[in-house]
Order: structure tokens, then sequence, then C-alpha cells
């Protein structure tokens, strides 16, 4: 089995204990951008992967959910910011520049600029991953959407007088907790196989979500983000999938096939063994 796994942040809660041998994972793991386990959860090349959430949207004729596992907030997320020099509402024409890394972020931010600003954005993709965020200075623009890490960082620095958290924004939007992944495997892996990755995740979360002060000790060392802020954060996220959950994820999912963005369809969770 092919497991994949994201390098940022938000993902050491479930693979932590894994990456401590803690809890051995029964498959190879693969690390990658969110876009890339999108792309190779769905041509073949992972079987079981933490993929975003229109990802699956998209590929759900294949693909079958992880019970109780995914990467959500009920409120501020803290690492899917737009980041802007106007107030949002005067964004309409400007130049955004969005993360190429996450679909599901941009168009969450497409539908809060059209259901809550009353603007139409046209959203240019930009590499806006940790080590681009020099180059990104040198590039013009008037907004720019980044995830992840470097959405840590970069609002760290303090360099853009508006902030606006796009967990926190859906939440006052809707009332609902925002769904931005979640773990599927494909319809045609080894179902025994997926239960057992399914199982050593769930496993290693439970570890994870125990011992967040450590995972934060790492994550500041890794990102230079301050220890603070880096608890804050991992304190703020969920990883279960409950019935709260799931109507925020089918909420966000509906709007998005009522705009014509993704195919219509129901979700679909790993049947028995």
């Amino acid at each position: 089995m092919r497991l994949g796994r994201i390098g940022y942040v938000n993902c050491y809660p479930v693979y932590g204990a894994m990456d401590r041998a803690i809890v051995v994972p029964p498959a190879t793991l693969v690390t990658g951008t969110p876009a890339e386990l999108n792309d190779r959860l769905a041509d073949g090349r992972l079987d079981v992967s933490v993929i975003s959430a229109v990802a699956y949207a998209e590929q759900a004729a294949h693909l079958e959910l992880l019970p109780d596992l995914a990467i959500s907030s009920d409120g501020p997320v803290r690492s899917v910011l737009l980041l802007s020099r106007l107030p949002p509402p005067d964004l309409g024409g400007r130049r955004v520049l969005v993360s190429a890394a996450s679909r599901t972020s941009v168009l969450l931010l497409e539908l809060l600029a059209r259901e809550v600003w009353g603007i139409g954005i046209e959203p240019v993709r930009a590499p806006t991953e940790p080590g681009d965020l020099a180059r990104l200075a040198t590039t013009p623009h008037d907004a720019v959407l980044v995830i992840g890490d470097a959405a840590l960082l970069l609002r760290a620095l303090g360099t853009y007088p508006h902030v606006v958290d796009l967990g926190e924004a859906w939440k006052r939007h809707t009332g609902l907790p925002f769904v931005f992944a979640v773990w599927a495997a494909r319809r045609d892996a080894d179902r025994a196989a997926a239960h057992q990755v399914h199982r050593a995740l769930l496993a290693s979360r439970k570890w994870g979500l125990t011992h967040l002060a450590d995972l934060a000790e790492q994550a500041a060392r890794v990102t230079d983000v301050d220890l603070g802020d880096c608890a804050e954060y991992l304190a703020g996220l969920d990883y279960g999938l409950s019935y709260r959950h799931l109507a925020g994820l089918t909420d966000f999912l509906r709007r998005l096939a009522a705009a014509g963005r993704i195919p219509d369809g129901t979700l679909r969770f790993l049947g028995a063994a």
C-alpha cells in the first residue's frame, strides 16, 4: 500500500506517531503538496491519501472516504489566509495571487467573494510555498491566498494590513465547521489493506492529540514560527469527521455543485473489508 501525507504542520497530529515509529504504518509513506497528492490518488500512484475536499468530490466515483478522519476547523483555521493590501470588498478586478497547492481553498475564496463580499475575483495561480515567499514580495499583487506553513510564516511578518482567515469567514457565513481535507482510499485498492491503514491512522491520531505540545515544539523548529503560535494553531484544528463536520462539508460541496464548479454527488465511505 502507498499512503499519501502532506508535509505541512497541520498533518503532524495524524502522522507524528508514524514518524516516530510509535505506530508502524502498514504502507509506504509518500509526501507531497495537497495538489500533488490529489493527482497521485486520482491516477493510482497512491492507494490511500489525505486529499482536499474538492479533489474527493471531483473523483468520488473512484474513491471512498475513511470514516472519522479529516482536517477541519470550527472557526479560525490560521493556515488558510487571504492577506490583502485592500479591504476584501475592494478586491473586485484586482490582482489576487492564489496558492497553486490547494483548489479547495481557492474555490472557498471565490465562494466567499461572491456570497459575502459581493465581488468576482480572477485568481492568478502563483507558487506560494515557504521557499517562494521572498520572490512573492516582488510579484505585483493586491492580495494573496496562502495555505499551510507559508500562511503561518507570512502572517507572522505582518506586512499586509488586512487578514481574512477563510475558516473563520466560512463559520460566520454558515455557522458550520469547514472541512479542508479528508482521507480517502481508491475503490480498487485492497480493502483489507485499506482498513489496516485506516486503523493505523486513527491510532497515530490518538497519540498525536495527546502530544500536541511535543508536536508544536517540532513545528516551531521546522517553520521558525513562534512556539505559542504553533501550539495555538494545532489546538484549533479538528481531525474528526462527525455529523456536524459532514454538514459543513456537504453544504460547501452543494454550493459548488449548484454553481457548476464540481459534479453533484453523494459521500461514500470505506465499507467492510
